[in-house]
């Protein structure tokens, strides 16, 4: 299926899909467009999640490989996705039901929390293995993000973390069982109450001014 978007009381929840959810150019367009939604729609917080056994595996490589042409503007366009997400007019959270990989788990560390199924799926970034070396604004928004420590572990290695050890580094927030990842996200925005987005968008804005500004610069 594709991204759907549904809400529990004032917390919006974009869900990427129940497939890999790759960032394709109409998922991507999708996505944004449902942002566009939440916020004319005056909700008080977000999290996003998936109905798989992914939450995202980032890039879409075969529609890269068929479309070398336009790789500027495809790394532009995911770039974009993950500056909005960082700074997003209201508390974020994302909910990993499952695997998150490469340009998928920037997506999750653009959110203010996340949370992992506990028992099964990864968090990684493969580029170290895979031979793609990351661009000025991805490494930023990593790094924005985690702590000196983790993103050594993260981003040089290639490491695969499950819920309990990505937990100790701090990449995610809490870990929860796979039938309630979705709820302890939920439950970690929902006592915070509803924030001006004008000031919460400002405020990401100046926290994050340097991955924003990395994140929109030509990526080749």
């Amino acid at each position: 299926m594709s991204a759907t978007l549904t809400y529990r009381d004032k917390i919006a929840v974009l869900d990427l899909g129940d497939t890999e959810n790759r960032f394709t150019p109409d998922s991507l367009a999708e996505i944004t467009e449902l942002l566009d939604t939440v916020i004319a729609d005056g909700a008080h917080a977000l999290v996003t999640t998936a109905s798989g056994k992914f939450y995202s595996n980032g890039l879409d490589l075969d529609w890269l490989s068929a479309h070398g042409d336009r790789a500027e503007w495809y790394v532009a366009q995911v770039q974009s996705l993950l500056a909005r997400l960082l700074t997003f007019p209201m508390p974020t959270a994302a909910a990993m039901p499952g695997h998150a990989f490469g340009a998928g788990a920037m997506l999750a560390i653009g959110h203010d929390v996340r949370v992992m199924r506990e028992d099964r799926g990864y968090f990684c970034f493969p580029e170290a293995d895979i031979r793609i070396p990351f661009t000025k604004g991805m490494a930023a928004i990593i790094q924005a993000k985690l702590t000196p420590k983790a993103a050594v572990a993260s981003m040089t290695t290639g490491r695969r973390f499950g819920g309990p050890d990505a937990l100790a580094y701090d990449i995610v927030d809490a870990v929860a069982a796979e039938s309630a990842v979705t709820d302890t996200a939920v439950g970690l925005l929902a006592g915070l109450g509803p924030k001006d987005p004008g000031t919460i968008g400002a405020i990401k804005n100046v926290m994050y001014a340097d991955a924003v500004s990395a994140l929109t610069l030509p990526t080749v």
